[in-house]
Protein backbone atom coordinates (compact mmCIF):
# COMPACT_ATOMS: atom_id res chain seq x y z
CA UNK A 1 0.00 0.00 0.00
CA UNK A 2 1.24 3.60 -0.69
CA UNK A 3 3.29 5.02 2.38
CA UNK A 4 0.76 8.04 2.63
CA UNK A 5 1.62 9.74 5.99
CA UNK A 6 -0.84 9.72 8.78
CA UNK A 7 -1.68 13.77 8.23
CA UNK A 8 -2.13 13.20 4.59
CA UNK A 9 -4.49 10.46 4.74
CA UNK A 10 -6.52 12.48 7.44
CA UNK A 11 -6.65 15.74 4.69
CA UNK A 12 -8.11 13.53 1.99
CA UNK A 13 -10.21 11.62 4.47
CA UNK A 14 -11.69 14.76 5.75
CA UNK A 15 -12.60 15.86 2.59
CA UNK A 16 -14.00 12.27 1.49
CA UNK A 17 -16.13 12.47 4.69
CA UNK A 18 -17.12 16.08 4.02
CA UNK A 19 -20.29 15.22 2.42
CA UNK A 20 -21.63 15.21 5.77
CA UNK A 21 -21.50 18.77 6.32
CA UNK A 22 -20.90 20.58 2.70
CA UNK A 23 -23.63 19.70 0.39
CA UNK A 24 -26.52 19.43 2.89
CA UNK A 25 -28.33 22.90 3.07
CA UNK A 26 -31.23 23.57 4.67
CA UNK A 27 -33.78 23.18 1.80
CA UNK A 28 -37.76 23.05 1.24
CA UNK A 29 -39.09 19.61 -0.28
CA UNK A 30 -41.27 20.56 -3.65
CA UNK A 31 -44.88 19.42 -2.46
CA UNK A 32 -46.09 17.60 0.26
CA UNK A 33 -43.95 16.56 2.87
CA UNK A 34 -41.39 13.37 2.52
CA UNK A 35 -40.68 10.41 4.19
CA UNK A 36 -38.33 8.35 4.99
CA UNK A 37 -38.36 5.13 7.12
CA UNK A 38 -35.07 3.90 8.09
CA UNK A 39 -35.16 0.01 9.58
CA UNK A 40 -32.47 -0.68 11.84
CA UNK A 41 -30.70 2.08 14.16
CA UNK A 42 -27.31 0.55 14.39
CA UNK A 43 -24.50 2.80 12.75
CA UNK A 44 -25.68 3.01 9.14
CA UNK A 45 -29.47 3.70 10.20
CA UNK A 46 -28.73 6.42 12.85
CA UNK A 47 -26.08 8.01 11.06
CA UNK A 48 -28.28 8.37 7.89
CA UNK A 49 -31.02 9.22 9.96
CA UNK A 50 -29.27 12.37 11.64
CA UNK A 51 -27.97 13.65 8.52
CA UNK A 52 -31.06 13.58 6.12
CA UNK A 53 -33.17 15.57 8.77
CA UNK A 54 -29.47 17.86 9.08
CA UNK A 55 -29.85 18.54 5.28
CA UNK A 56 -33.69 18.72 4.66
CA UNK A 57 -35.31 19.46 7.90
CA UNK A 58 -38.33 18.87 5.93
CA UNK A 59 -37.91 15.34 5.11
CA UNK A 60 -39.54 13.25 8.08
CA UNK A 61 -37.26 10.39 9.35
CA UNK A 62 -38.61 7.74 11.52
CA UNK A 63 -36.14 5.03 12.52
CA UNK A 64 -37.20 1.54 13.95
CA UNK A 65 -35.18 -0.21 16.16
CA UNK A 66 -35.91 -2.84 18.80
CA UNK A 67 -33.57 -2.18 21.28
CA UNK A 68 -33.18 0.94 23.52
CA UNK A 69 -29.72 1.31 23.41
CA UNK A 70 -27.08 0.14 21.13
CA UNK A 71 -23.48 -0.85 22.02
CA UNK A 72 -21.12 -0.95 19.93
CA UNK A 73 -18.81 -3.63 18.04
CA UNK A 74 -15.86 -1.12 17.63
CA UNK A 75 -13.74 -1.12 20.99
CA UNK A 76 -16.16 -4.50 22.22
CA UNK A 77 -12.56 -6.04 22.42
CA UNK A 78 -11.19 -3.83 25.11
CA UNK A 79 -14.40 -5.12 27.66
CA UNK A 80 -12.66 -8.98 26.64
CA UNK A 81 -9.24 -7.61 27.54
CA UNK A 82 -10.49 -5.48 30.92
CA UNK A 83 -9.44 -2.47 29.41
CA UNK A 84 -12.91 -1.02 29.08
CA UNK A 85 -16.15 -1.44 30.51
CA UNK A 86 -19.16 -2.78 28.74
CA UNK A 87 -21.25 0.79 30.03
CA UNK A 88 -18.33 2.82 27.83
CA UNK A 89 -19.99 1.46 24.40
CA UNK A 90 -23.67 1.82 25.19
CA UNK A 91 -25.62 4.37 23.28
CA UNK A 92 -29.54 5.91 23.18
CA UNK A 93 -31.29 7.70 20.86
CA UNK A 94 -32.35 11.13 22.67
CA UNK A 95 -29.57 12.35 20.35
CA UNK A 96 -31.78 11.50 17.40
CA UNK A 97 -34.61 12.82 18.80
CA UNK A 98 -33.06 16.45 19.32
CA UNK A 99 -32.31 16.39 15.40
CA UNK A 100 -36.44 15.57 15.11
CA UNK A 101 -36.16 11.99 14.27
CA UNK A 102 -38.63 9.75 15.55
CA UNK A 103 -37.83 6.26 16.99
CA UNK A 104 -39.87 3.79 17.24
CA UNK A 105 -38.68 0.27 19.15
CA UNK A 106 -40.35 -2.30 17.31
CA UNK A 107 -39.07 -5.13 15.09
CA UNK A 108 -39.74 -4.81 11.46
CA UNK A 109 -41.63 -7.81 10.00
CA UNK A 110 -41.90 -6.81 6.30
CA UNK A 111 -41.05 -4.50 3.79
CA UNK A 112 -43.78 -3.80 0.83
CA UNK A 113 -41.29 -2.61 -1.77
CA UNK A 114 -44.01 -1.68 -4.37
CA UNK A 115 -46.84 -0.37 -1.78
CA UNK A 116 -44.04 1.73 0.00
CA UNK A 117 -45.02 0.54 3.15
CA UNK A 118 -42.87 -0.91 6.49
CA UNK A 119 -44.74 -3.59 8.88
CA UNK A 120 -44.05 -4.02 12.12
CA UNK A 121 -44.23 -6.63 15.15
CA UNK A 122 -46.26 -4.83 17.26
CA UNK A 123 -49.05 -3.88 14.30
CA UNK A 124 -47.78 -0.84 13.25
CA UNK A 125 -47.64 0.54 9.53
CA UNK A 126 -45.47 3.05 7.86
CA UNK A 127 -45.50 4.73 4.39
CA UNK A 128 -42.63 5.96 2.70
CA UNK A 129 -40.96 7.71 -0.49
CA UNK A 130 -37.45 6.04 0.69
CA UNK A 131 -36.58 3.54 2.70
CA UNK A 132 -32.87 2.70 3.92
CA UNK A 133 -32.07 -0.61 5.50
CA UNK A 134 -29.44 -0.99 8.21
CA UNK A 135 -29.77 -4.75 9.21
CA UNK A 136 -26.80 -5.60 10.46
CA UNK A 137 -25.70 -9.35 10.56
CA UNK A 138 -27.49 -12.70 11.17
CA UNK A 139 -25.17 -15.96 11.19
CA UNK A 140 -25.45 -18.69 8.72
CA UNK A 141 -25.56 -22.49 9.87
CA UNK A 142 -21.55 -23.32 8.69
CA UNK A 143 -21.21 -25.27 11.75
CA UNK A 144 -23.20 -28.27 12.84
CA UNK A 145 -24.53 -27.79 16.64
CA UNK A 146 -24.36 -24.42 17.09
CA UNK A 147 -27.96 -22.44 17.83
CA UNK A 148 -28.64 -19.38 20.37
CA UNK A 149 -28.58 -22.22 23.14
CA UNK A 150 -25.09 -23.28 21.79
CA UNK A 151 -24.24 -19.66 21.91
CA UNK A 152 -24.85 -19.31 25.67
CA UNK A 153 -22.14 -21.88 26.17
CA UNK A 154 -19.80 -21.15 23.29
CA UNK A 155 -20.57 -17.32 22.76
CA UNK A 156 -19.52 -15.52 19.56
CA UNK A 157 -19.84 -12.30 21.37
CA UNK A 158 -19.95 -10.96 17.58
CA UNK A 159 -22.80 -8.54 18.37
CA UNK A 160 -22.01 -6.58 21.39
CA UNK A 161 -23.54 -6.45 24.35
CA UNK A 162 -24.54 -9.54 26.56
CA UNK A 163 -22.99 -11.74 24.31
CA UNK A 164 -19.49 -9.76 25.51
CA UNK A 165 -20.39 -9.47 29.11
CA UNK A 166 -20.91 -13.52 28.76
CA UNK A 167 -17.42 -13.85 26.73
CA UNK A 168 -15.50 -11.77 29.74
CA UNK A 169 -17.54 -13.81 32.57
CA UNK A 170 -16.11 -16.76 30.97
CA UNK A 171 -12.56 -15.77 31.26
CA UNK A 172 -13.02 -14.35 34.34
CA UNK A 173 -13.88 -17.64 35.78
CA UNK A 174 -11.63 -20.34 33.96
CA UNK A 175 -8.54 -21.80 35.79
CA UNK A 176 -5.00 -20.43 34.90
CA UNK A 177 -2.86 -22.65 32.58
CA UNK A 178 -6.87 -23.41 30.14
CA UNK A 179 -6.98 -22.71 26.67
CA UNK A 180 -9.25 -20.55 25.06
CA UNK A 181 -10.21 -21.25 21.46
CA UNK A 182 -10.89 -19.08 18.69
CA UNK A 183 -12.85 -20.19 16.02
CA UNK A 184 -13.15 -16.91 13.24
CA UNK A 185 -15.70 -16.77 10.16
CA UNK A 186 -15.24 -17.53 6.69
CA UNK A 187 -15.46 -14.16 4.53
CA UNK A 188 -17.03 -11.84 4.14
CA UNK A 189 -17.61 -11.00 7.66
CA UNK A 190 -18.49 -7.94 9.90
CA UNK A 191 -14.71 -6.48 11.26
CA UNK A 192 -12.61 -8.61 9.24
CA UNK A 193 -9.45 -8.01 11.57
CA UNK A 194 -11.59 -8.15 14.78
CA UNK A 195 -10.91 -11.68 15.52
CA UNK A 196 -7.18 -11.37 15.60
CA UNK A 197 -7.26 -8.02 17.54
CA UNK A 198 -9.77 -10.23 20.06
CA UNK A 199 -6.69 -12.92 20.27
CA UNK A 200 -4.53 -9.91 21.66
CA UNK A 201 -6.96 -8.37 24.55
CA UNK A 202 -7.76 -12.06 25.67
CA UNK A 203 -3.93 -12.34 25.65
CA UNK A 204 -3.39 -9.68 27.48
CA UNK A 205 -6.17 -10.37 30.18
CA UNK A 206 -4.28 -13.77 30.18
CA UNK A 207 -0.69 -12.77 30.44
CA UNK A 208 -1.35 -10.40 33.53
CA UNK A 209 -4.00 -12.52 35.41
CA UNK A 210 -3.34 -16.17 34.14
CA UNK A 211 -0.24 -16.57 32.41
CA UNK A 212 -0.40 -20.80 31.69
CA UNK A 213 -3.03 -20.39 29.48
CA UNK A 214 -3.00 -20.16 25.99
CA UNK A 215 -5.02 -19.19 22.87
CA UNK A 216 -5.75 -21.33 20.06
CA UNK A 217 -7.07 -19.75 16.88
CA UNK A 218 -8.92 -22.37 14.31
CA UNK A 219 -9.28 -20.26 10.99
CA UNK A 220 -11.58 -20.96 8.45
CA UNK A 221 -9.23 -19.41 6.37
CA UNK A 222 -5.51 -19.47 5.39
CA UNK A 223 -4.79 -15.72 5.57
CA UNK A 224 -6.59 -12.60 7.43
CA UNK A 225 -6.37 -8.71 7.56
CA UNK A 226 -3.42 -7.32 8.86
CA UNK A 227 -1.55 -10.46 9.46
CA UNK A 228 2.01 -9.63 8.92
CA UNK A 229 1.21 -6.83 11.62
CA UNK A 230 -1.15 -9.16 14.42
CA UNK A 231 2.01 -11.52 13.71
CA UNK A 232 4.77 -9.39 15.04
CA UNK A 233 2.45 -8.05 17.67
CA UNK A 234 1.60 -11.03 19.18
CA UNK A 235 5.68 -12.18 19.41
CA UNK A 236 6.37 -8.50 20.81
CA UNK A 237 3.71 -9.07 23.44
CA UNK A 238 2.19 -12.29 23.87
CA UNK A 239 5.40 -15.30 22.62
CA UNK A 240 4.33 -18.64 22.97
CA UNK A 241 0.58 -18.07 23.89
CA UNK A 242 -1.04 -17.49 20.66
CA UNK A 243 -1.36 -20.15 18.06
CA UNK A 244 -2.83 -19.79 15.01
CA UNK A 245 -3.80 -22.71 12.52
CA UNK A 246 -5.01 -22.00 8.91
CA UNK A 247 -8.16 -23.59 7.40
CA UNK A 248 -5.47 -26.08 5.38
CA UNK A 249 -4.37 -27.53 8.16
CA UNK A 250 -7.86 -27.87 9.97
CA UNK A 251 -9.79 -29.15 6.92
CA UNK A 252 -12.32 -26.18 7.14
CA UNK A 253 -11.44 -24.60 10.34
CA UNK A 254 -14.36 -25.84 13.19
CA UNK A 255 -16.89 -27.71 11.27
CA UNK A 256 -19.14 -29.16 14.53
CA UNK A 257 -19.44 -28.20 18.33
CA UNK A 258 -21.29 -30.34 20.87
CA UNK A 259 -22.01 -27.43 23.36
CA UNK A 260 -23.37 -29.53 26.33
CA UNK A 261 -19.78 -31.49 26.73
CA UNK A 262 -17.78 -28.19 25.65
CA UNK A 263 -16.50 -29.97 22.54
CA UNK A 264 -15.18 -28.84 19.34
CA UNK A 265 -14.14 -30.38 16.53
CA UNK A 266 -12.87 -29.88 12.97
CA UNK A 267 -12.22 -32.44 9.93
CA UNK A 268 -8.90 -34.13 11.76
CA UNK A 269 -9.04 -33.12 15.46
CA UNK A 270 -11.63 -32.93 18.59
CA UNK A 271 -10.50 -30.02 21.39
CA UNK A 272 -11.94 -29.49 24.58
CA UNK A 273 -11.24 -26.00 25.60
CA UNK A 274 -11.82 -24.23 28.82
CA UNK A 275 -13.79 -21.53 26.66
CA UNK A 276 -14.68 -21.26 23.21
CA UNK A 277 -15.45 -18.12 21.26
CA UNK A 278 -17.31 -19.49 18.33
CA UNK A 279 -17.71 -16.93 15.70
CA UNK A 280 -19.99 -18.23 12.84
CA UNK A 281 -20.28 -17.40 9.04
CA UNK A 282 -22.36 -14.34 8.04
CA UNK A 283 -25.17 -13.09 5.98
CA UNK A 284 -27.37 -9.61 5.68
CA UNK A 285 -29.45 -9.17 8.98
CA UNK A 286 -32.76 -11.39 8.82
CA UNK A 287 -35.15 -8.83 7.58
CA UNK A 288 -33.19 -8.07 4.60
CA UNK A 289 -34.12 -11.82 3.51
CA UNK A 290 -37.49 -11.46 4.38
CA UNK A 291 -37.90 -8.08 2.40
CA UNK A 292 -36.48 -9.80 -0.82
CA UNK A 293 -33.08 -8.22 -0.20
CA UNK A 294 -30.48 -10.51 -0.86
CA UNK A 295 -28.94 -12.90 -3.50
CA UNK A 296 -28.07 -16.35 -3.31
CA UNK A 297 -24.97 -15.07 -1.33
CA UNK A 298 -26.95 -13.59 1.63
CA UNK A 299 -25.57 -10.62 1.60
CA UNK A 300 -27.86 -7.00 -0.50
CA UNK A 301 -26.84 -6.26 -3.77
CA UNK A 302 -26.69 -2.64 -4.72
CA UNK A 303 -26.53 0.09 -6.95
CA UNK A 304 -22.59 1.78 -5.92
CA UNK A 305 -23.73 5.25 -6.19
CA UNK A 306 -26.58 5.29 -4.44
CA UNK A 307 -26.89 1.98 -2.55
CA UNK A 308 -30.40 1.16 -4.01
CA UNK A 309 -30.77 -2.36 -3.77
CA UNK A 310 -30.81 -4.04 -7.78
CA UNK A 311 -34.01 -5.99 -6.16
CA UNK A 312 -36.23 -3.90 -4.82
CA UNK A 313 -37.09 -0.45 -5.98
CA UNK A 314 -36.81 2.73 -3.18
CA UNK A 315 -35.02 0.90 -0.67
CA UNK A 316 -31.54 0.93 0.14
CA UNK A 317 -29.21 -0.95 1.63
CA UNK A 318 -26.14 0.60 3.92
CA UNK A 319 -23.70 -1.05 6.22
CA UNK A 320 -22.53 -4.60 6.80
CA UNK A 321 -25.78 -5.98 5.00
CA UNK A 322 -24.59 -4.72 1.93
CA UNK A 323 -22.12 -6.12 -1.09
CA UNK A 324 -20.01 -3.02 -1.11
CA UNK A 325 -16.56 -4.68 -1.66
CA UNK A 326 -13.83 -3.13 -1.62
CA UNK A 327 -15.23 -1.47 1.25
CA UNK A 328 -14.93 -3.45 3.94
CA UNK A 329 -17.96 -4.28 6.66
CA UNK A 330 -16.96 -1.95 9.17
CA UNK A 331 -18.38 0.62 11.33
CA UNK A 332 -16.53 3.39 9.95
CA UNK A 333 -17.59 2.27 6.76
CA UNK A 334 -21.32 2.18 7.66
CA UNK A 335 -20.96 5.33 9.05
CA UNK A 336 -19.25 6.70 5.26
CA UNK A 337 -21.63 5.17 3.67
CA UNK A 338 -24.55 6.20 5.79
CA UNK A 339 -23.73 10.07 5.09
CA UNK A 340 -23.29 9.00 1.15
CA UNK A 341 -26.85 7.65 1.45
CA UNK A 342 -28.61 10.40 3.03
CA UNK A 343 -27.33 12.86 0.36
CA UNK A 344 -28.33 11.15 -2.44
CA UNK A 345 -32.21 10.24 -0.74
CA UNK A 346 -32.91 13.80 0.12
CA UNK A 347 -31.75 14.64 -3.38
CA UNK A 348 -33.94 11.71 -4.79
CA UNK A 349 -37.45 12.85 -2.44
CA UNK A 350 -36.47 16.44 -3.96
CA UNK A 351 -36.46 14.92 -7.57
CA UNK A 352 -33.16 15.72 -8.25
CA UNK A 353 -30.08 13.66 -9.33
CA UNK A 354 -27.65 12.39 -6.51
CA UNK A 355 -24.04 13.81 -6.68
CA UNK A 356 -21.14 11.84 -7.43
CA UNK A 357 -19.87 9.77 -4.00
CA UNK A 358 -16.74 8.97 -2.25
CA UNK A 359 -16.14 7.04 0.77
CA UNK A 360 -13.89 6.68 3.48
CA UNK A 361 -12.43 3.75 5.69
CA UNK A 362 -9.94 3.23 8.78
CA UNK A 363 -9.63 0.13 10.89
CA UNK A 364 -7.79 0.24 13.92
CA UNK A 365 -6.65 -2.43 16.33
CA UNK A 366 -5.65 -2.36 19.66
CA UNK A 367 -2.83 -5.14 20.47
CA UNK A 368 -1.58 -4.27 23.75
CA UNK A 369 -1.88 -1.04 26.15
CA UNK A 370 -0.11 1.53 24.31
CA UNK A 371 0.21 -0.59 21.01
CA UNK A 372 -1.88 -0.11 17.95
CA UNK A 373 -2.08 -0.72 14.23
CA UNK A 374 -4.69 0.73 11.91
CA UNK A 375 -5.37 0.09 7.83
CA UNK A 376 -6.84 2.78 5.89
CA UNK A 377 -8.27 3.70 2.23
CA UNK A 378 -10.29 6.25 0.49
CA UNK A 379 -12.85 4.75 -2.40
CA UNK A 380 -14.80 6.32 -5.04
CA UNK A 381 -16.89 5.41 -7.74
CA UNK A 382 -15.23 3.78 -11.42
CA UNK A 383 -17.62 2.69 -13.47
CA UNK A 384 -20.99 2.66 -10.92
CA UNK A 385 -18.62 0.75 -8.81
CA UNK A 386 -16.73 1.61 -5.53
CA UNK A 387 -13.28 1.47 -6.43
CA UNK A 388 -10.41 2.10 -4.21
CA UNK A 389 -8.00 5.46 -4.79
CA UNK A 390 -4.99 4.69 -6.12
CA UNK A 391 -2.27 5.94 -3.21
CA UNK A 392 -4.99 7.26 -1.19
CA UNK A 393 -4.76 4.72 2.03
CA UNK A 394 -2.27 3.51 4.34
CA UNK A 395 -1.04 0.31 5.82
CA UNK A 396 1.29 1.00 9.74
CA UNK A 397 4.28 0.01 8.91
CA UNK A 398 5.58 -3.04 9.97
CA UNK A 399 8.55 -2.37 12.59
CA UNK A 400 6.86 0.80 13.27
CA UNK A 401 8.32 1.86 16.27
CA UNK A 402 6.80 2.26 20.17
CA UNK A 403 5.84 5.85 19.95
CA UNK A 404 4.16 5.76 16.64
CA UNK A 405 2.02 2.63 17.92
CA UNK A 406 0.89 4.56 21.11
CA UNK A 407 -0.26 7.24 19.05
CA UNK A 408 -2.28 5.18 17.15
CA UNK A 409 -3.88 4.00 20.26
CA UNK A 410 -4.65 7.48 20.62
CA UNK A 411 -5.57 7.92 17.24
CA UNK A 412 -8.41 5.07 17.76
CA UNK A 413 -9.83 6.26 20.97
CA UNK A 414 -10.29 10.06 19.50
CA UNK A 415 -11.55 8.44 16.59
CA UNK A 416 -14.10 6.41 18.97
CA UNK A 417 -15.08 9.13 20.59
CA UNK A 418 -15.92 11.53 17.81
CA UNK A 419 -17.87 8.98 15.56
CA UNK A 420 -19.97 7.60 18.30
CA UNK A 421 -20.51 11.31 19.25
CA UNK A 422 -21.43 12.16 15.19
CA UNK A 423 -23.70 9.38 15.38
CA UNK A 424 -25.60 9.52 18.39
CA UNK A 425 -25.32 13.03 19.69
Amino acid sequence: MSKINRRSFIKIAGSAAAVSAVGFPAIAAAGGKKKVVIVGGGVGGATAAKYIRRADSSVEVTVIEPNKHYYTCFMSNEVLGGERKLDSLKFGYDGLAKHGVTVVHDTVTAIDAKGQKVTTKGGKSFSYDRCIVAPGISFADNIKGYDEAAAEKMPHAWKAGPQTALLRKQLEGMADGGTVLIAPPPNPFRCPPGPYERACQIAHYLKTNKPKSKILILDSKDKFSKQGLFTQAWDRHYKGMIEWVKREDTGGGVLRVDAGAGKVFTEFDEYKPAVANIIPAQKAGTIAQVAGLTDDSGWCPISGKTFESTLQKGIHVIGDAAIQSPLPKSGYAANSEAKVVAAAVVDLVNGREPGTPSWVNTCYSVVAPEDGISVAMVYNLVDGKVAKIKGSGGLTPMDSSAEDRAREVQYAYSWFNNITSDIFG
